[in-house]
């Protein structure tokens, strides 16, 4: 089982990495933005796929590469991995319902609650030591899991009727828009931004330049890898207050 993911500050990284590795004792995971991601997918029959939820939906820069890769899923066999915040409802759904479309078998889905990565807005703001009990509690989940699976037996969660409506009622149906659309409104405080460039090497959209000032296009995929990475807290998203550069490497 190899791992394919998407992850904005690291926690679906290291949520497909710590399963994948204790399944097939070290099995590799591909950043969907790598080159290596579709020749993975193309040379092995079943994929752990994880990705982070946003408002209970999957993020654009997710929907798009399932569509962009229809032709690969067909005959994999696939256990999906959501991540979030707060709540997902069918997180694991979303993704689950388009890459059955595209013909792949769906082995089941588990959902895990790992630190917010939005640290722009004050009330999402945990301690130190909340975040790290998030991460013990999803450890002591994952390995709930993999016995599970080792047992032949795999998790189902986000995968039923009651899970997608959780998911549409709970915040689906109230911001759609969110998730269907990139995002545009990023904000630069200039007078401490020093150009260093980070934030555009760090952008899975290379959505980021820099002219005289630094300038955001109009595809956003709201993942916060340059806010929660610049090195003078110059970047907000969607608050207007850097509160914590929340990453996985900072609970470690």
């Amino acid at each position: 089982m190899i791992g394919v993911y998407f992850s904005g500050t690291g926690n679906t990284k290291y949520c497909v990495e710590y399963i994948s590795e204790r399944l097939d004792g070290g099995g590799e995971s591909y950043a969907i933005e790598s080159g290596g991601a579709t020749a993975a997918i193309k040379s092995c029959n079943e994929i752990i796929f994880a990705y982070p939820v946003y408002y209970s939906d999957l993020p654009k820069i997710v929907r798009e590469f399932i569509t962009s890769n229809a032709e690969l899923w067909r005959g994999k066999k696939i256990f999906i991995i959501a991540t979030m915040g707060l709540f997902s409802g069918d997180g694991a759904g979303c993704s689950a319902r388009l890459l059955k479309k595209y013909g792949a078998e769906i082995l089941g889905g588990l959902h895990l609650k790992m630190p917010d990565c939005i640290g722009d807005v004050k009330l999402l703001k945990k301690s130190f030591d909340e975040n790290r009990k998030i991460i013990s509690e999803a450890e002591h989940k994952m390995d709930s899991a993999i016995n599970k699976i080792m047992g032949g037996k795999f998790p189902k969660e986000g995968l039923n009727f009651f899970y997608r409506i959780a998911g549409v009622f709970g915040q689906r149906l109230y911001f759609s828009g969110k998730t269907k659309r990139y995002y545009t409104k990023i904000r630069t405080d200039e007078s401490k931004c020093v150009k260093c460039g980070l934030c555009v090497s760090l952008c899975p959209m290379s959505n980021i330049r820099i002219e005289d000032k630094v300038i955001f296009r109009d595809k956003c995929t709201m993942c916060y890898r340059c806010f929660a990475n610049c090195p003078k807290q110059a970047i907000t998203i969607i608050g207007k207050h850097v509160y914590e550069q929340c990453k996985f490497d900072n609970y470690k």
